[in-house]
């Protein structure tokens, strides 16, 4: 049975009122190769290398049509849809992000893909249902923690952080500034909005590290 944990939403993103959300616990991440071998025991007589090949022409069709403005519906899956962002990374981009002067409509040009969005259809979520079983793992309600160390201090781990290990992750920085991850993750996303921090990000979700800005090494 699987089991789930009850967390609470920071203040600051409830306007202070208490709203509590449960979390599934996860064991494990199944990689590419471990779907495969799923898929493999539904998929009747197709072969290993059939599934591959359908699964390689699915990203092919994401990768090619939905930057052209087009959202996948696959029936009894969901509908997948790209979510934009404004490319930071670009020189251009900080320069005019850094000038005050600059007209409101026309200081962010520079726009890339930041994600996937992805909403299941309604029968898959049904489906589930019917199969899932959850229990509580814990009698508590995990509230998130928030520091008294200073913007200064937090930083400063931060860049000590990255200087030792060449990157820090989400964790790392959670554990080093006493701060539930949805807060540290908040904090995060500040500090690399100010260009004096020195610190920039580079990848997405899970694979989001954090890292010295060029001119910062």
């Amino acid at each position: 049975m699987t089991k789930y944990t009850l967390h609470e939403l920071p203040g600051e993103m409830t306007d202070g009122k208490k709203v509590v959300f449960p979390k599934m616990e996860t064991y494990s991440l199944h990689d590419y190769e471990a779907v495969i071998q799923h898929m493999r025991v539904y998929a009747g007589n197709f072969s290993e290398g059939t599934i591959r090949a359908v699964l390689d022409a699915l990203v092919s069709v994401m990768k090619n049509w939905m930057p052209l403005g087009h959202n996948l519906k696959i029936d009894g899956l969901g509908v997948f849809s790209l979510s934009l962002g404004f490319d930071e990374s670009s020189p251009s981009e900080k320069a005019e992000k850094n000038n005050p002067h600059d007209s409101p409509k026309t200081k962010y040009r520079h726009v890339c893909i930041k994600g996937i969005n992805f909403k299941p259809d309604q029968k898959l979520l049904r489906a589930m249902n019917k199969e899932a079983q959850f229990e509580r793992g814990e009698a508590g309600i995990q509230v998130p923690r928030r520091t008294k160390l200073s913007r200064e201090e937090r930083v400063a781990r931060a860049r000590a952080i990255i200087a030792q290990k060449g990157f820090m992750t989400l964790y790392d920085y959670a554990n080093a500034t006493l701060q539930s991850r949805s807060v540290a993750s908040k904090d995060l996303r500040q500090i690399v909005a100010d260009p004096t921090s020195g610190i920039t990000t580079r990848g997405t979700h899970s694979h989001k590290v954090w890292l010295l800005t060029q001119t910062d090494k």
